[in-house]
């Protein structure tokens, strides 16, 4: 076999394969889109300071609070010591390519040392070590217990009903008798011939603040295995369409955009995709996991959905690389791309989702305020703000259903009353004043009625203390100190200052 040199070790090794070999452990409580690697003590606890976290295109890690990154050449050569191959005085370079290639089981001659126990990874991942959920598509119970973890990505029964072979609710005793669940998604090695499950891509339950657990089960063989999933199961060395993702929701949901009944593909290409399989990383992909799918998947077109930031363009590099090397044309490599800049297919999912239910979407509007609504639309399928529709110009007004132009009518006329009597040195102070509330409850209680009639939220800042008369540009302001004067044209102007800015406000009529 030919020697292999720095740069096959940085393109064919994953730093995070580097790690866990120095005797470091993916530490759960972190994400996947960075994750870090902790070492643990004799008892399984984490030891304090002994942090690296993996950047953002996954090449590198470094030490908090430094920021020195190393690549996986640059860590074994500083930290030779945490290798079992390294001996006192043993030639750097020498090291790497003892580490290296025992990573990429390839042999070398004339080792320096024999090496025993080399590697010191976790015990290998064990399913029979969990209790296993199953979603069974002709019992509703059963699905029930799974609607925590999709509903909140967007993912509907349908798809579910698709993938429902192909993830579980795995449950586990921890040892402090804590018991683990998540949904979980079993990983395989592409071209295996037993099927066995080496690891599990995990996702928790989304928390109050937006976030939720994912992570790798223990012992997960991360390095070659990928979650393998077909609605029709359709065996990988058998598809047509491989469609490759970094994580199992991003796959699903990428699933649900372009077979839902608002799909723009044709019938035939429905069958092409709902037929194809679909694979995740589970992460940070590795040179290993394209290369299982390269060699198994030999007449298949490649779709990659990688995220679309720095890190998802060099793993879509990397396996275009691949592919050429096992003579793969270009033309079957495609790069699938997220619309408006999502940075996944999961949040353009739910990004839809959100468009679609939005009270102002069309279909959505009561009928008699659709003209109004539609005034506001900037595109055919444009949603206006909140914001707009609840400031409308005066020519809007008209399109309004008779019982919401009765009550901007009434605030209409109580402002031009709290305008002239702002304006008159003639009236007390406090008849200016509530001349001014009842002009802002009535343009309060317009609002409210819209607001209501259209099924959405009010817009906090269409309801502070200031009251707008679009058209005019007219406001009424409250909790100010304000003069008067007449300028040269003979226009009365306001001069307002805020009792908690400095600026100057100018109102004129």
């Amino acid at each position: 076999m030919a020697e292999l040199t720095y740069d096959d070790f940085k393109r064919k090794l994953s730093i995070q394969d580097v790690l866990i070999d120095a005797g470091y452990t993916l530490n759960r409580r972190d994400g996947l889109r960075y994750p870090s690697y902790v070492r643990l003590d004799s008892e399984g606890r984490r030891i304090r300071g002994d942090k690296f976290i993996v950047t953002g295109n996954g090449l590198c890690c470094f030490q908090p609070p430094t920021r020195k990154n190393y690549n996986v050449i640059s860590f074994i050569k500083e930290h030779p010591e945490m290798f079992a191959d390294y001996t006192v005085g043993m030639d750097k370079n020498r090291l790497v390519n003892l580490v290296c290639n025992r990573l990429l089981n390839n042999p070398i001659e004339e080792r320096e040392k024999k090496i025993v126990n080399p590697q010191r990874d976790l015990p290998p991942f064990n399913i029979e070590n969990y209790r296993l959920h199953r979603f069974d598509g002709n019992d509703r119970e059963t699905q029930k217990p799974f609607y925590p973890y999709f509903q909140p990505r967007g993912i509907n029964l349908s798809t579910q009903y698709a993938f429902h072979h192909h993830f579980v609710l795995a449950e586990r005793d921890a040892p402090d008798g804590q018991v683990y669940k998540n949904l979980s998604f079993p990983m395989t090695i592409p071209g295996s011939t037993d099927g066995k499950i080496v690891g599990l891509e995990e996702r928790g339950r989304k928390k109050q603040d937006g976030k939720s657990y994912k992570g790798m089960a223990k012992g997960s063989n991360a390095s070659e295995g990928l979650w393998i999933a077909s609605p029709f199961d359709t065996k990988l060395q058998d598809a047509k369409r491989v469609f490759i993702f970094e994580s199992a929701y991003d796959a699903m949901a990428f699933y649900q955009m372009l077979a839902g009944k608002d799909s723009c593909l044709s019938p035939q290409e429905k069958k092409e995709l709902v037929s194809g399989v679909f694979a995740s990383t589970g992460g940070n992909p590795s040179s290993k996991q394209f290369e299982g799918l390269l060699k198994t998947a030999k007449e298949a077109t490649f779709h990659l959905g990688f995220d679309m930031d720095e890190a998802g363009m060099k793993f879509a590099e990397l396996f275009k690389e691949l592919a050429t090397k096992e003579n793969i044309p270009s033309s079957r490599v495609i790069r699938e791309e997220t619309n408006d800049g999502y940075k996944d297919f999961n949040e353009e999912l739910l990004a839809m989702i959100e468009r679609k239910n939005h009270p102002l979407a069309k279909g959505n509007v009561p009928e008699e305020y659709k003209e109004y609504v539609d005034s506001f639309r900037k595109g055919t399928d444009d949603i206006p703000s909140v914001k707009d529709v609840l400031h409308p110009a005066t020519e809007q007004i008209d399109l309004l259903p008779k019982s919401a132009q009765k009550l901007y009518a009434k605030y209409e006329s109580l402002y031009e009353d709290a305008y002239e009597m702002r304006s008159s040195r003639l009236v007390a102070p406090c008849d200016k004043e509530e001349a001014v509330n009842k002009a802002s409850d009535a343009y309060k209680a317009f609002k409210e009625n819209l607001c209501q009639a259209l099924n959405i939220k009010e817009d906090n800042s269409a309801l502070d203390v200031e009251s707008e008369d679009v058209g005019n540009d007219k406001k009424i302001q409250h909790d100010v100190d304000y003069t008067t004067s007449v300028d040269e044209q003979g226009n009365v102007a306001m001069e307002v200052e805020t009792s908690d800015q400095e600026e100057r406000r100018h109102y004129h009529r």
